[in-house]
């Protein structure tokens, strides 16, 4: 045979496929679109595919994907397992490299944004909830995360803007920029964590330019562009249309399908050189086509079948592989499709197998195993065979069910035999079990959510125990769910969506009305709609703040250093300032929000299981949560009343306890936090953030002594608690101990040199002491880890001014009063600079 020449057996391929998608028309105007070159006005650079569900768009873009590689492109396909836009370069790493074209470089910068984004996590995490061991306390993941969030950490979509409201994130996002600015020295790396794809992208058209010299066409195919679309679409647009990512070879063709037609107010410029394909059901020629294909030829035949279908393709291949004799055997696919496909298959143990493959919501060969419950080698046998069945999908190393097929199988084994459904069911949840537990072996637990492999496995977990109507599963899947919602906006559909699947799947109104409410939640309101929604069907719906609780403006105690407070720290540290946030009575808090359909709350309560109890450490959970996220915004008085809520639930929790004192320090109410603070200590002796505040508040009622005791019992619990050792130094100020000050300080920079805060507070220290020049260097340390630090710059404009330094006094003041208006110690300093130099 001569080189080159298609063989036989591929011809065979290719027909076969042919006549299995159909759709010659969209087939030769995508390959037609190779034969013309990228100067050719008629070449199109981008396809769109769109059409209802059982359509056939992925079979298309998967045809779409032969044709490509038929004429040399090099090709990717991502579908919705990538759920950031990161995530979709790493797929079109792995799968380019797998064609022998590796992306070295983005390679290696996407595993350099996998690390900066961990460390600046872990860095948030260390700076907002410092807890004695050293882990994460309850709700710490979701502020740091919501604190990432306001500064820009959003990775294709925003998922954790949810958490707080984006116009009220500023506030706790301040209070992070000096944690991370300290942690990331390179800018670059900055960018790659606050928007890795302004970063990643540049990178990515450099290697596609590269590549482009080395294959005659690049083909990305961007499947389930309904779920990949709100994080993809307006990046996608950037990266064809505008220059901002750099210049794409010309020999570039993107595909995009999915439910939905592209969307005209951003594309509609784009028209000349895009193509939409919007998909039919077959057409009647195309129909026939495919049966014949398969052998069904036979007139009554061929006309039943398409009255039955609809002309929907996964239906017809179905009823096509049952090769029917007459028209009797032809009937409804989207009911008894099943029993008929089964029929015609003679092996019991296939039968059984292509049943079994449907209960899992995603099938590799392992998961098989359990659901068919066979030894290994017969497993591999029936999942080869299950492979080639027309209506499983192929998703990567797994496959699929279609919906359309997989629904009625379902409905067929759920109502043959209920008992074998849940032990189907509970067999598989048993699996996931115990595979989850294997990956949770010697790992942190705080860990294990940012890990993929263990959310689903997890999730498969909770689907099949919901499904086999374990007696706790909703309970469970529930206070996952709260888990989830720490994690970001994208996490916690997943876990909303398993009720939704398992409720329709199972047929249980009670699970799906529960996953319908909280999913109408999370696309209402993010996540935190969704805890909402749980607090109010336990009826813990929080009450209007008291109108006792002020929200105290300007610094959190009285002191000499400028700025009179903490001018960075995490918002649930003790010592934060508090800032100008909206007071109690700024809200409308005589009720609920005005625009609440309350008649829809209602019906929503009566269709949501009563038997489902939530737990009161979920509730109590939820409550803190809420609280959290208020005191990153500075509404410490929301904050207070829903801890109140929280300790209503679980009176004897100290961190709840502790948390609450603190906020209550925070709105200048000392006595309630001292009592507070006091009873958090009692119960857990150990915590040194309680100690700490305790301490904190005990300087500011007077009590400098008992101050001292408390700050010294946290420190001797952490000797390296930064925070505790600054006000130690206040302690030390009070008692006229100068010399025991300095020595707290110069301990505070050195368990956490990249502290703007203590070494500006070190600072006033040093000048306090006459030691101007040697104060002088500690803020310029100050300032080079926080170059928007107000304090620091009018701090160093005195101890200028006293060495004589007029010009770079005025200068520092004058930068601390563009920083802060309202400022007024450092407006008082600049006059005494402006009167020296005046006489």
């Amino acid at each position: 045979m001569a080189r080159g020449r298609v063989s036989l057996q591929e011809r065979v391929r290719r027909r076969t496929r042919a006549g299995l998608v159909a759709r010659s028309a969209e087939r030769e105007l995508f390959r037609g679109n190779f034969d013309t070159t990228p100067e050719d006005e008629r070449h199109r650079f981008l396809f769109h595919v769109h059409g209802t569900a059982g359509v056939g768009k992925t079979r298309l873009v998967k045809e779409f994907e032969h044709l490509a590689r038929e004429q040399g492109a090099l090709t990717a396909y991502v579908n919705e397992t990538s759920g950031s836009v990161p995530e979709v370069l790493e797929s079109v790493c792995r799968q380019f490299a797998l064609r022998g074209h590796r992306l070295k470089d983005l390679e290696r910068m996407l595993a350099t944004h996998r690390e900066r984004r961990h460390e600046a996590e872990t860095a948030a995490l260390a700076a907002l909830d410092p807890a004695p061991d050293g882990a994460p306390s309850t709700g710490g993941m979701a502020l740091a995360r919501a604190g990432l969030a306001g500064l820009g950490l959003v990775p294709g979509v925003a998922p954790f803007t949810a958490v707080l409201d984006p116009a009220q994130l500023a506030h706790g996002a301040d209070r992070l920029r000096s944690v991370l600015a300290a942690r990331f020295r390179s800018h670059e790396d900055v960018r790659l964590v606050l928007d890795p794809a302004s970063v990643l992208t540049p990178v990515l058209t450099d290697e596609l330019n590269a590549v482009a010299s080395d294959v005659p066409w690049i083909v990305l195919l961007l499947d389930t562009y309904e779920r990949t679309g709100p994080f993809l679409d307006a990046w996608l647009h950037d990266l064809l249309t505008t220059d901002r990512y750099g210049a794409l070879p010309d020999t570039v063709v993107v595909v995009t399908a999915g439910q939905h037609p592209a969307d005209p107010a951003r594309w509609g410029t784009f028209a000349d050189f895009m193509t939409s394909l919007p998909l039919q059901p077959f057409t009647e020629a195309e129909a026939r086509g495919l049966l014949a294909e398969r052998g069904v030829t036979a007139e009554p035949v061929v006309a039943e079948a398409l009255r039955l279908t609809g002309g929907l393709p996964v239906l017809l291949s179905t009823i096509a592989g049952t090769r029917p004799a007459g028209p009797e055997d032809v009937t409804d696919p989207s009911a008894t499709a099943v029993e008929r496909f089964l029929k015609w298959e003679q092996d019991p143990g296939r039968r059984f197998a292509a049943l079994a493959g449907a209960l899992p919501r995603l099938l590799d060969a392992d998961v098989f195993a359990v659901a068919a419950d066979c030894d290994r080698d017969r497993a591999e046998e029936l999942y080869a065979w299950v492979e080639t069945l027309p209506f499983a999908d192929r998703l990567g190393g797994r496959i699929r069910y279609h919906d359309i097929v997989r629904a009625p199988m379902l409905r067929l084994q759920r109502g043959r035999s209920p008992r074998g459904w849940a032990d189907g069911h509970g067999r598989l949840a048993q699996a996931f079990c115990r595979w989850r537990e294997q990956t949770e072996s010697g790992r942190d637990t705080g860990t294990l959510w940012l890990d993929e492999t263990w959310c689903e496995l997890r999730l498969g977990e909770l689907y099949h125990r919901l499904c086999a109507a374990g007696p706790t599963a909703v309970s469970d899947t529930l206070r996952d769910l709260v888990e989830a919602c720490d994690q970001g906006e994208a996490l916690a559909a997943r876990w909303v969506r398993v009720l939704e699947d398992a409720g329709r799947d199972a047929g249980a109104p009670g699970v799906s009305a529960w996953g319908d409410r909280l999913s109408a939640a999370l696309a209402s309101g993010g996540t935190r709609a969704v805890l909402d929604t749980l607090l109010d069907w336990a009826g813990h719906t929080p009450l209007p703040v008291p109108g006792r609780l002020p929200v105290r403006r300007g610094g959190d105690e009285p002191s000499t250093t400028p700025g009179g407070g903490v001018p960075a720290g995490p918002p649930d540290f003790p010592g934060d300032p508090v800032g100008a946030g909206p007071t109690p009575w700024d809200l409308d808090l005589a009720g609920a929000p005005a625009d609440i359909d309350w008649m829809s709350q209602e019906q929503a309560r009566l269709t949501t299981p009563a038997d489902v109890t939530l737990p009161a450490p979920l509730l109590a959970r939820i409550h803190r949560d809420r609280a959290l996220a208020h005191a990153a915004r500075g509404d410490h008085a929301f904050a207070v009343t829903e801890l109140s809520g929280a300790l209503a639930l679980t009176p004897d929790d100290a961190r709840t306890l502790a948390l609450r004192g603190e906020y209550l320090r925070a709105l200048g109410l000392h006595a309630e936090a001292v009592a507070d603070l006091e009873r958090a200590t009692a119960l857990d002796p150990a915590d040194a953030y309680a100690w700490a505040s305790l301490g904190a508040t005990r300087l500011t009622l007077g009590h400098p002594e008992g101050a001292r005791t408390a700050l010294d019992q946290a420190l001797a619990l952490r000797p390296d608690y930064t925070w505790a050792l600054v006000r130690r130094a206040r302690v030390a100020r009070e008692l006229g101990d100068p010399e025991g000050r300095l020595a707290a300080l110069d301990r505070a920079v050195a368990a956490e040199p990249d502290s703007a805060w203590a070494h500006c507070e070190r600072g006033d220290a040093l000048r306090a002491a006459d030691r101007d020049r040697e104060a002088l260097a500690a803020y310029d340390r100050a300032l080079a880890l926080d170059p928007g630090y107000a304090s620091a710059y009018a701090s160093r404009g005195v101890a200028h001014h006293r060495l004589g330094h007029l010009d770079e006094a005025l200068a520092d003041l004058d930068r601390a009063l563009e920083l802060n208006q309202s400022y007024a110690w450092a407006r008082e300093r600049r006059d005494a600079v402006v009167q020296h130099r005046d006489g």
